[in-house]
């Protein structure tokens, strides 16, 4: 009893000072914006059918809809084809930006607007995972996403070391960003196009009142510590975030479980083999009639997805074996894209099921990716690899041997760790390490 004070007390200060899986909200980041890239761009010759006026379901009953649920979109400011259009483009940038980790607390607003205006302009057309992608697109808004694997963490790593040099960096780009989407949402406001629903519109003017707050205390606090309560705020509202991330993936699996459980084909192991032999759900009827032929393996894939769906929730505690779970979704959902045709549902799936995943499996994988992409550039560029320091900034890996030679790995390094422990002749002090020195930012 002793020790629960000292207990949640610690993870009170947890939870405020660090924004947690940093590593998770970038690869849920990167998955859902990239889901919905890919299929902005493989539907782009349907568009007009999917959300334009060519479609079935069009402006006049999307605008019915809308007046009775009061859910918000974008695309019924106007029923013109150039609004369509560059809406549809925008949404495309924004995806690549967010995905790309540029301006990800803009980009993730942005981002929302887009999955929201397109989704709620025609509500029918879907395939499960839109609804995934709906409700995370939200979510993403309140996470710190760029942390790690974005053109963010580049920018902050970068002001950091002139900081340490003493240099004062400037944003230029973030202001004027504020400055014209402020200045188009007061626009938007005014012409009575936020009347509908209040939660967007709220939602925005906070976020951008917020980006506001941030930059003024950041330039002109004189003590550290307005800045270091507004990264307590942000770091509460990211985890709280996270939280409800991890319990919307276990409650559509519970969910999805449960039903399964009262439905007569699942009971009796025949559920999967049906929608195999569905022509909207067979992209590969080959490969359908050979997953079907074995009665027995029909009836193991029926159960075992049911039991694996129900069981998922009650697993997170028990490491080895979530991730054992974790590992047979996902390759469920990998099944489900080619098998039955559902890319973009399997893609959202397995997006969100990322948050789930071991910190140092993502780190050995986003290694494992910055070796490849060196390799490639190394390969086509011919200039040296790099290796990366643990802050994160790259190091250059020197060649060893004459042109043409193969070159010693082990040696270059060698040389690098030399050069991390002598300071460099001619070029001045070295940046110090974070946290080693007074004024430099854990």
């Amino acid at each position: 009893m002793n020790r629960f004070p000292p207990k949640v007390s610690g993870a009170v200060a947890r939870v405020a000072d660090s924004a947690l899986g940093p590593h998770q909200t970038a690869v849920i980041r990167i998955g859902f914006s990239a889901t919905w890239l890919l299929f902005l761009l493989r539907e782009f010759p349907h568009r007009q059918e999917l959300y334009g006026p060519d479609g079935p379901w069009d402006w006049d009953l999307a605008d019915q809809l809308v007046g009775s649920n009061g859910a918000f979109t974008a695309l019924l400011w106007s029923d013109g084809q150039g609004w369509f259009e560059a809406l549809y483009l925008l949404a495309v940038v924004w995806s690549v930006l967010l995905l790309l980790g540029w301006r990800t607390r803009t980009m993730s607003v942005l981002f929302m607007v887009g999955v929201l205006s397109l989704q709620n302009r025609s509500v029918f057309m879907g395939d499960g995972g839109d609804n995934v992608l709906h409700l995370m697109s939200v979510y993403l808004v309140f996470t710190r996403c760029g942390q790690v694997w974005s053109l963010d963490a580049r920018r902050a790593r970068r002001a950091d070391e002139a900081r340490a040099r003493g240099e004062r960096p400037r944003d230029r780009t973030g202001p004027a960003l504020w400055g014209v989407l402020g200045f188009l949402l007061l626009l938007a406001t005014l012409a009575g196009r936020m009347d509908g629903d209040r939660f967007v519109p709220a939602l925005l003017w906070a976020v951008w009142l917020a980006q506001a707050l941030w930059w003024l205390v950041g330039r002109y606090a004189r003590t550290p510590q307005p800045r270091g309560l507004l990264d307590v705020v942000a770091n509460i509202v990211h985890n709280g975030a996270l939280l409800v991330i991890m319990a919307e993936a276990c409650l559509i699996y519970a969910t999805a479980g449960w039903y399964k459980i009262q439905g007569s084909r699942w009971q009796d192991g025949t559920a999967v083999h049906y929608p195999l032999h569905l022509e909207y759900f067979s992209p590969w009827p080959a490969l359908s009639d050979l997953l079907t032929a074995s009665g027995t393996l029909v009836m193991l894939v029926t159960y075992g997805t049911v039991a694996v769906q129900v069981a998922f929730p009650f697993t997170l505690f028990n490491r080895r074996v979530k991730n054992v779970l974790l590992a047979l979704m996902i390759t469920e959902h990998a099944v489900i894209a080619v098998v039955l045709g559902l890319p973009f549902f399997s893609l959202a799936m397995i997006a969100a099921d990322a948050v789930f995943l071991p910190t140092s499996f993502l780190r050995r994988l986003g290694n494992a990716f910055g070796r490849a992409c060196a390799g490639v550039r190394t390969r086509t560029l011919r200039i040296p690899p790099s290796r990366t320091r643990a802050d994160g900034a790259p190091v250059p890996v020197p060649r060893t041997g004459s042109p043409g030679e193969p070159v010693d790995h082990v040696d270059q390094v060698d040389q690098v760790d030399r050069v991390d422990r002598e300071e460099p002749a001619g070029r001045g002090p070295t940046v110090p390490a974070p946290g080693k020195a007074p004024g430099t930012r854990p």
